[in-house]
């Protein structure tokens, strides 16, 4: 029987997505990650370096019901049921309020929120049906869970009711033994060009992906004797 975990990233991007992939595959996880289309997912792999040889991509809206529960049937029928999950999905709209639709509000609410609840939904159902219950949901959240800013409302609204979600989340699942934790990114994640140009060292003052990620599986593999509802993070130049 294969001993391996399994570990589902939802939101896949090329950067925070892509180096929590990388970690979780460094740990001998086998590892799922799912995007919106197909094409964004091509694009991953390719920048996905180092993959386990285990790790599969998915096709999912997490906005569609349908689509969320089918990605979790695949996952656990082609790598298991996942023993760690990230809702890691995003929508950033930088607008006034003025200005802004109710369908653009509504469609940010739906990627950051609704979203977060379709997946942390299905994962709890998933890792609580198991003959040993147990595993770990990890939402991303962000400078906007704490504080809405001008023109951030359409970030700001679904940023907090994630992190209310995680919250509840929590409270309910925690005694059951599964462990939920929001973690609040705090700053500016440093894209890839940014290292090629100044170098690691240089480029301090932003938040590492890979430093990001190394949170995240230490989340993870934390006992349960002292688990973190909330984890902050940010470089240490920022403000706060």
């Amino acid at each position: 029987m294969d001993q391996h975990e399994t570990a589902l990233v939802v939101g896949a991007g090329p950067g925070l997505g892509c180096a929590l992939a990388r970690r979780f595959a460094r740990a001998e996880m086998h590892v799922a990650i799912a995007a919106r289309t197909a094409e964004r997912l091509e694009t991953l792999i390719a920048g996905c370096s180092g993959i386990h040889h285990g790790a599969r991509a998915y096709a999912c809206d997490a906005r569609v019901e349908a689509q969320v529960e089918t990605l979790f049937e695949q996952v656990a029928g082609d790598l298991g049921v996942p023993n760690l999950v990230v809702y890691n999905a995003g929508a950033f709209l930088h607008k006034s309020l003025l200005d802004t639709s109710a369908e653009e509000f509504e469609s940010a609410w739906r990627s950051l929120c609704l979203g977060g609840f379709l997946v942390g939904r299905a994962a709890a159902r998933a890792m609580l049906a198991k003959a040993k219950p147990g595993g770990t949901i990890l939402f991303t959240g962000a400078t906007a869970s704490l504080r809405g800013g001008a023109q951030f409302h359409n970030l700001a609204v679904g940023k907090f009711g994630l992190r209310a979600l995680a919250q509840s989340m929590a409270r309910e699942l925690q005694p059951r033994g599964l462990h939920v934790a929001h973690v609040i990114v705090d700053g500016r994640i440093r894209p890839t060009q940014v290292v090629e140009q100044q170098g690691a060292a240089a480029a301090d003052d932003l938040l590492d992906p890979d430093a990001i990620a190394e949170n995240y599986y230490m989340l993870h593999r934390q006992p349960r004797s002292a688990w973190t509802q909330e984890l902050d993070l940010r470089p240490w130049v920022e403000k706060f």
